[in-house]
């Protein structure tokens, strides 16, 4: 299941984009978002999130 981004949350720092192996992690509106179609559910991202806003959807 992919993982999801709780936009309230995110600080937008960009911990979790670098780390992601596929790219599926994007901004919008200064917030990061999670391209569910594209996330292999790998949790590279969930680990480097400051704020933990990164979670199984």
């Amino acid at each position: 299941m992919p993982r999801i981004i709780e936009k309230d949350e995110c600080i937008n720092c960009g911990a979790c984009e670098p780390v992601c192996p596929v790219e599926c992690i994007s901004e919008i509106d200064e917030k990061r978002f999670i391209k569910a179609d594209d996330c292999i559910d790998c949790g590279a991202c969930e680990p480097v999130c400051p704020v933990s806003c990164i979670h199984e959807a």
